[in-house]
């Protein structure tokens, strides 16, 4: 113990000793004293801080699977439900109906997947002049299931020129396959080329190539490539709803794990990786392969807002939006629209403020 506290204190000198040495040089030799490398602490995060970045939206939104995209000066919701819900906000907190995508679904969908009613986790971007929604049409416990895309040249209800155009189907899964063609993200390396990630249950998350004219699949590009997966144990969940974010040098993986859809029982939680490309490999923070089951917890139930799953970010200014939608156990577990903002740790891993409120 004597030694170790006197190594202790000379540890503490060491640095004072170096930095008179180098005042004295340049004393003597009339230069500056070289600069001293910066080194940024992770930003400070009170209570209060953390209790600032969840917003308290007004009124109960009911909201499953959903997904902001900004327009102007107006936010746009998309969720599921029958024919694609959107509501509108000017400020994230207070939001109001704004019609459909659907009157009734695609003829072509009710073709496709026998017994389909609402149509599942929409995704939008806007690119090629266009905003582009993909959606999931499926049944419960199929994986007979077809990814569709819709576009529009505006989200302004108010301009002659809104109008959705149903292009048809992008991808579709068979029973006899090893996936699941529902829960489309579509997302863009730095060229801007996109890329369509999917997949719940079976062998995880799948992605593909898009053609940036047409939205669809990429003709000069079939491959069919496996970023995530979580090999089944009795009991075990689900890996679905992925969401991949660019930021800085790094593509994060968000996914959700374990089973939505049940109320206060859900047990939904939400994990991620990242790669520093976007095909991957994914990792987690311990640094374990995605492919194998692996991902850091981002945000896990808490006694009021259970299974928080299926989440969507939305990147306005400097601030990372986490959109998701928990069960409110103080609402006979209806499922709710939650938002707050990602902080970001000294490590440039991502971290919910309702997690970490969770621990004194």
């Amino acid at each position: 113990m004597v030694r170790f506290g006197a190594f202790q204190s000379l540890g503490g000198l060491l640095p004072l000793l170096s930095s008179l040495a180098l005042l004295l040089l340049a004393a003597c030799t009339g230069a500056k004293p070289p600069q001293q490398p910066t080194v940024t602490p992770p930003r400070p995060v009170t209570r209060q801080e953390l209790e600032k970045q969840v917003l308290d939206l007004q009124g109960e939104i009911t909201a499953h699977d959903p997904t902001i995209i900004k327009a102007g000066k107006m936010y746009y919701l998309f969720t599921t439900g029958q024919g694609i819900p959107i509501h509108c906000s000017p400020d994230l907190i207070n939001w109001k109906a704004c019609g459909r995508v659907f009157d009734q679904n695609p003829e072509w969908v009710v073709n496709t997947i026998l017994g389909v009613k609402d149509l599942w986790a929409p995704d939008i971007a806007f690119f090629s002049g266009r905003y582009h929604l993909y959606y999931a049409a499926s049944t419960f416990g199929s994986n007979h299931s077809a990814i569709g895309l819709v576009t529009n040249k505006t989200l302004d209800l108010q301009r002659p020129d809104y109008q959705w155009v149903d292009e048809g189907l992008v991808l579709e899964s068979m029973r006899s396959g090893d996936f699941n063609a529902i829960d489309p993200n579509i997302t863009f390396e730095e060229n801007k080329q996109p890329w369509l990630a999917f997949g719940s249950f079976w062998s995880g998350i799948k992605m593909r190539r898009l053609d940036v004219t047409t939205g669809k699949l990429a003709s000069q590009d079939t491959q069919q490539l496996d970023i995530a997966s979580r090999p089944l144990q009795p009991d075990q969940g689900a890996i679905e709803g992925a969401f991949v974010l660019h930021k800085d040098n790094y593509y994060y993986l968000f996914v959700s794990f374990d089973f939505c859809c049940r109320g206060i029982l859900s047990t939904y939680n939400i994990k991620v990786g990242r790669s520093d490309k976007i095909t991957g490999p994914y990792v987690d923070r311990e640094g374990k392969p995605m492919m194998q089951g692996g991902g850091t917890s981002l945000l896990e139930g808490s006694d009021r807002w259970r299974g928080p799953g299926h989440n969507s970010i939305l990147k306005d200014g400097d601030t990372y939006w986490l959109v998701y939608h928990a069960y409110d156990a103080n609402n006979r577990g209806e499922p709710r629209l939650r938002i707050e903002a990602l902080i970001w740790d000294d490590q440039k891993w991502p971290q919910a403020p309702s997690e970490l409120l969770k621990h004194p």
